[in-house]
């Protein structure tokens, strides 16, 4: 993402985002706690995003809204891959998915 682009998304709200960027998911990974896990979202999986307990040291992963994640990403993560089911309908777009899936994050650590 363009660094203006990401600064028009943020709008008034920089004061309470923490934004970096890591060059490689493998990168991003090895700077994380080894208790660290990760969600991959898709369409290609059966297990809903709302079946998962998550916890404060989760990464959501999303794709691109136009291709989705890697598939090769996806094989090797199968067993933490999510979807948001739908039913007889298109895919979300994705500013749309990832609220959904964070706020139910965000819901279970108000717990």
């Amino acid at each position: 993402m363009r660094p203006g682009a990401l600064k028009r998304a943020g709008l008034d709200y920089w004061d309470e985002v923490n934004a970096r960027l890591w060059n490689s998911f493998d990168e991003l990974q090895s700077m994380q706690s080894p208790n660290a896990r990760y969600f991959f979202l898709t369409t290609k999986t059966k297990r809903a995003y709302y079946d998962v307990t998550f916890r404060a040291d989760d990464f959501l992963v999303f794709g691109r809204e136009t291709k989705g994640l890697p598939e090769t990403l996806l094989v090797t993560n199968i067993d933490n891959c999510i979807t948001i089911p739908m039913h007889g309908t298109r895919s979300l777009n994705l500013a749309t998915a990832v609220a959904i899936v964070l706020f139910e994050a965000v819901r279970q650590q108000q717990r």
